[in-house]
C-alpha cells in the first residue's frame, strides 16, 4: 500500500507571512522575517532571524536603497519581469541559486547546489557574461575567484553577508600565525620527517582573504563534503592544522578520524593565545578557531530527543556544522548535499529529521512527497543572510544587465585572488574517494 501524503509548501516565506498573520501555530524566531529585506538594508546588521551575538564587523558592504517599483511589485509581477529579463538575456546570463535561498529565488535560478558546486557551475558557462549568485557574499567571492577575467559575478543583495564567515578576520588570523610562530619556530621549515609546524586549513565559508592568507601559507580550503579528505591532506604536510573559521566541522572531522578532544585546543582571538596554554598548543593536532555557524548552532540533542519520541524509526541527519553532541546523537552526519542525495537514495517510506537550514528542508519535503520530512528545530528561522535575497533583487540586477548596467559586481583584488585560487586549486587536487554529485539543474 503506498503512503499519499498532503501537497508540502515548500516555501518558508509563506509559512511565516501565515504565522504573522495569525494563520498558522507555528513559531518563527524573528516576525520581521515577514517584511521586505530592503526594510533593513541601512541599518548595520545580518538581519531578522540572526543571532544577538553575531555583530557585524564595521565596514561590512550595505545594499542601497532598492527602487520603489521593485519594493511595492507583488510577488507575480516580480516573477514575470525576472522571467521576461532572463529572455532577452538569454545566454549571456546564468543564475546560482544556493540551497538555503528563499523558494521564491530558486524557481528562476538555472543551477542549485552548495557554495562549491555552483562555482563549479560557474564553470560551465565560460561564455556568459554575467554570474548572478544567489547566494552570500564569500560565494561571490569564490565564483569571481574561478570565473574568467572579464565575467561580473553579481550578488544581488550586497548585504547577504555570512556570520560565520566574517568570525575569521585576516588580521585576527594573522596576528593568530605570529603567535604560534613563537611558540613553533619558523612555520617553513620542516622537521626530519618532512612535516612544517602547522598547515591552515580554511573552510569554503570564509572570506578571499582568508583563503588568500591560506594560499600563501602552503594551506588548503574544504568543504564540508571533503572535509576529511583535506585534513588527510594536510597531517600529510604539517604536524598540526589550524583550522578556521567554523570549530564544529572541523571538531567533528577531526575527531571521526581519530584526533583525540584532548589534541584540538579552542583559539579565541579575543584571547591571549586564544586563550589555550603554551603546553596545549605544543600538543595540539588541531587548533579549532571560536567560530560557528548560527544556524546550525540552533540545533540540540534535545530536539533530536524529541523526534524520536513522537517518530519512532525516525531517521535523524545533521549538518557537519552542528554542535558535536548533536552529529553524535543523530543517525548520519553530512553536508547538504550529503543531506539530499541520502533522501532521494532512501526506496521505503521513511521519516527524517533534519537538521539543517528550513529553506532546503522544505525543498525536500515537496520534492520527495513519499517520505516525511521535517526541521529538527521546530521555530522558522532561516538563515537570515541568505534571506535577504529577495525577487526584487534579482529582478533589479537582472533588469539592469538588459539595460547595460552591471549592478553589484563583486571583485577580488588580485594581491589576494592570486594565492586565493592557489588554496583552492589544492582543494581541487585532493579528491574525496567518491566525488560529490553535480549540482541539481533546474528544469524550469
Amino acid at each position: 500500500m503506498s503512503l499519499t501524503l498532503p501537497p508540502v509548501d515548500p516555501s518558508v516565506d509563506h509559512e511565516i507571512q501565515a504565522i504573522v498573520a495569525g494563520a498558522s501555530t507555528a513559531e518563527t524566531c524573528n516576525t520581521d522575517l515577514a517584511a521586505g529585506p530592503w526594510t533593513f538594508d541601512a541599518r548595520p546588521g545580518y538581519g531578522p532571524g540572526s543571532s544577538m551575538g553575531d555583530v557585524i564587523p564595521v565596514g561590512a558592504p550595505r545594499q542601497g536603497e532598492l527602487p520603489a517599483s521593485y519594493r511595492e511589485a507583488s510577488p507575480e509581477e516580480l516573477d514575470a519581469r525576472i522571467i521576461a529579463a532572463k529572455t532577452i538575456l538569454g545566454d549571456r546570463v546564468v543564475i546560482l541559486g544556493h540551497f538555503y535561498q528563499r523558494e521564491e529565488v530558486i524557481r528562476h535560478a538555472d543551477y542549485v547546489g552548495d557554495s562549491f558546486q555552483l562555482a563549479n557551475a560557474a564553470l560551465e558557462h565560460p561564455d556568459a557574461e554575467a554570474i548572478v549568485f544567489c547566494g552570500v557574499h564569500f560565494m561571490a567571492e569564490t565564483a569571481d575567484l574561478l570565473s574568467r577575467p572579464e565575467q561580473s559575478v553579481i550578488l544581488p543583495n550586497l548585504a547577504a553577508g555570512c556570520s560565520m564567515a566574517d568570525m575569521a578576520d585576516i588580521d585576527q588570523v594573522e596576528e593568530c600565525w605570529e603567535q604560534l610562530a613563537e611558540i613553533y619556530g619558523d612555520m617553513d621549515a620542516p622537521d626530519a620527517d618532512g612535516l612544517v609546524p602547522v598547515i591552515p586549513v580554511t573552510y569554503m565559508n570564509s572570506s578571499a582573504a582568508i583563503k588568500g592568507f591560506v594560499g600563501r601559507h602552503g594551506g588548503i580550503v574544504c568543504t564540508s563534503s571533503n572535509a576529511q579528505t583535506v585534513l588527510e591532506w594536510a597531517f600529510a604536510r604539517g604536524r598540526r592544522v589550524l583550522f578556521f573559521p567554523d570549530q564544529h566541522l572541523g571538531r567533528n572531522t577531526a575527531k571521526a578520524m581519530g584526533v583525540p578532544l584532548e589534541h584540538m585546543p579552542m583559539w579565541n582571538p579575543r584571547k591571549p593565545l586564544g586563550g589555550a596554554t603554551e603546553a596545549e598548543i605544543e600538543d595540539a593536532r588541531v587548533i579549532l578557531w571560536h567560530g560557528f555557524c548560527s544556524v546550525h548552532r540552533r540545533f540540540t540533542v534535545d530536539q533530536i530527543d524529541t523526534a524520536r519520541a513522537a517518530h519512532p524509526g525516525v531517521r535523524v541527519i545533521v549538518h557537519p556544522e552542528c554542535p558535536m553532541a548533536v552529529v553524535d546523537a543523530a543517525d548520519e552526519s553530512g553536508s547538504t548535499d550529503y543531506i539530499r542525495r541520502a533522501i532521494e537514495a532512501a526506496s521505503e517510506p521513511t521519516t527524517f529529521a533534519i537538521g539543517t537550514e528550513v529553506n532546503l528542508v522544505q525543498r525536500l519535503a515537496a520534492a520527495n512527497p513519499q517520505h516525511t520530512i521535517f526541521c529538527l528545530d521546530p521555530v522558522v528561522c532561516p538563515c537570515s543572510t541568505m534571506y535577504r535575497i529577495h525577487p526584487g533583487y534579482l529582478a533589479w540586477v537582472l533588469e539592469g544587465l538588459v539595460a547595460g548596467e552591471v549592478r553589484n559586481r563583486i571583485t577580488v583584488p588580485q594581491d589576494v585572488a592570486d594565492p586565493a585560487r592557489v588554496a583552492l586549486e589544492r582543494m581541487l587536487a585532493a579528491k574525496p574517494p567518491a566525488a560529490p554529485a553535480a549540482a541539481w539543474e533546474n528544469a524550469s
